[in-house]
């Protein structure tokens, strides 16, 4: 049975039962994969009848691509307010261990790790809705941060070249090792509080290290000492 978007319930009920839906399905793709997920099981935990998930999403295919773009949709709106934060930090090294702090905590959740290891296991039966979460996640993402770090650039607390770049190795240094981890250990998310501030405060100490804006001190004490 298949139904078009157009034909789709309408009306603040039909809405609240698609968000259970929505629910119940992420929870049984992420437990069951796509070919083992059962529209009887999502369902019956969302209390509806398999006919009110057709005529909402009209197949499985369909209803897992509105699981995976509602969670890009979470995720993004979830590190939206962090990131704009930071470009009128005043106190640049507690701002950025602050947003790395939470930005690892996001990514690393149990539920966000199986839906990407989810995506990657249905990579080739659903190219383009792979392709989508590699642009509006880490694509995407990079091009938000590097406009922040371009505007503290300009406001003279980094020194960048390419702020899309140095926004790709932030991101890379906050979360290379531990989502690695997470990815390919199941079970070992999330992490200890203490762990992920320490993976975070090291992200940041090297990214500040390779794109801290010189102190002018320094730079006069360099010229002068080049110059003798």
């Amino acid at each position: 049975m298949t139904t078009s978007e157009s034909d789709a319930p309408r009306g603040p009920r039909a809405e609240r039962k698609r968000r259970d839906i929505l629910r119940a399905a992420r929870e049984v793709f992420l437990s069951d994969g796509f070919a083992g997920a059962s529209i009887t099981e999502v369902a019956a935990r969302a209390d509806a009848s398999k006919v009110t998930v057709y005529r909402h999403f009209g197949d499985k295919e369909r209803l897992f691509v509105a699981v995976v773009l509602s969670a890009i949709e979470e995720a993004e709106e979830r590190s939206r307010s962090i990131v704009d934060a930071l470009a009128e930090s005043t106190r640049l090294d507690e701002d950025l261990r602050a947003f790395a702090r939470q930005h690892l905590e996001i990514v690393t959740q149990p539920a966000l790790v199986r839906m990407r290891r989810t995506i990657i296991a249905e990579a080739e039966r659903f190219p383009a809705l792979a392709a989508a979460w590699h642009e509006r996640a880490p694509r995407q993402a990079h091009r938000r941060l590097g406009g922040i770090i371009r505007r503290l650039a300009d406001r003279g607390l980094l020194a960048v070249d390419d702020a899309e770049v140095a926004a790709a190795h932030l991101n890379y240094l906050i979360l290379s090792a531990p989502l690695d981890e997470a990815m390919f250990i199941p079970g070992s998310s999330p992490f200890p509080p203490a762990q992920l501030h320490r993976w975070a405060d090291d992200a940041v100490r090297v990214f500040l290290a390779a794109y801290g804006a010189p102190h002018p001190t320094v730079v006069g004490a360099r010229t002068a000492s080049a110059q003798t």
